[in-house]
């Protein structure tokens, strides 16, 4: 897959102030990208440099091959735009609204009549064609707001925390458009605080603090390269003590913990384990024929948060 957004030594400082420090970075055609970090980590810093809405003070960016500093205009053209904070006209209807964003890209009138209809369809706003935009509830706006961005058909769809204030049914229909859109072959490139909704819908991520880009790439990659050692939790029948003396033995295994001050179930054991694949299988075998009876053996994987307060030492608002 080749690059479609490329960060250069990226960096933007107000006064003495560096709110984002020396960033390189690239997102592949097609991946839906999530940006993630504390408030004021410089993630809608690094989205407004993305979308020629501010000028770095060194370094250089590009989108579909447009420079965001000496092509601010191809970038605009390839690009979709929603701010965390987005203006609707409430005196406009909604197919209104979406012609008159459409007309600002040139799009042709007769084209944008069934476009504005296919849009409406996409976002789940059909119903509400004709109805005026002050009357949508703000779940309905931010779709309608998406909608705005896909008007002239962008490469890129660039999301500053899409779904911040939204209700949890209307998350979800916010993740499920995503969706939609990665099916069409759209680039996502989207902050956002919740999570577990980025781990869920994206194919990589990077985590700003404090202006640096502490850690990017690939999720099950990244959960893999940031834990130190591994957390294998056995269950067996009968006392633990037999497999906690085993364990003890194992130049591999690390702090083994059991039973209630572990907040454990009395038959189970967790310990760090810092060995390979090769050497966890090896491990069970070996369990199992000391005569160690084995009930289930597994490894506890982290989810996203652990990796975010790993890489930004606990600090997430």
């Amino acid at each position: 897959m080749s690059t479609i957004i490329e960060f250069q030594n990226v960096t933007k400082k107000y006064g003495s102030l560096t709110a984002l420090n020396d960033l390189n970075l690239t997102v592949e055609e097609g991946a839906v990208f999530g940006f993630i970090g504390p408030n004021g980590a410089g993630k809608t810093t690094t989205m407004r440099i993305l979308t020629t809405l501010l000028k770095p003070t060194s370094g250089e960016a590009w989108v579909a091959g447009h420079s965001v500093t000496k092509d601010p205009r191809g970038v605009r053209r390839v690009i979709g735009y929603m701010p965390d904070f987005f203006g609707v006209y409430e005196d406009m209807k909604v197919w209104e609204y979406l012609d008159f964003f459409a007309a600002c890209y040139d799009v042709p009138e007769i084209t944008r009549i069934g476009m504005v209809d296919d849009l409406l369809a996409l976002v789940d706003l059909g119903h509400k064609k004709d109805a005026y935009v002050e009357s949508l509830s703000r779940g309905m706006k931010q779709r309608l707001c998406l909608a705005r961005t896909l008007t002239h058909d962008p490469q890129v769809i660039i999301l500053d925390e899409p779904a911040s204030g939204l209700d949890p049914r209307a998350r979800i229909e916010m993740r499920e458009l995503l969706r939609e859109l990665q099916n069409m072959g759209k680039t996502i490139f989207f902050s956002s605080h919740i999570l577990s909704e980025v781990a869920d819908i994206c194919t990589s991520i990077a985590i700003l603090e404090a202006g640096n880009l502490v850690a990017h790439g690939d999720m099950e990659e990244m959960k893999q390269q940031l834990r130190a050692h591994r957390l294998i939790q056995v269950k067996v029948l009968g006392e633990t003590a037999p497999l906690q003396e085993f364990l003890l033995g194992q130049t591999a295994v690390h702090s083994i913990s059991a039973g209630e001050e572990a907040d454990l179930p009395p038959d189970v054991v967790r310990f760090d384990f810092s060995g390979d694949d090769e050497s966890l299988s090896a491990l069970l075998n070996q369990m199992v024929q000391s005569g160690l009876r084995i009930v289930s053996f597994q490894e506890e994987i982290g989810d996203l948060e652990d990796v975010f307060l790993q890489v930004t030492q606990g600090i997430v608002n």
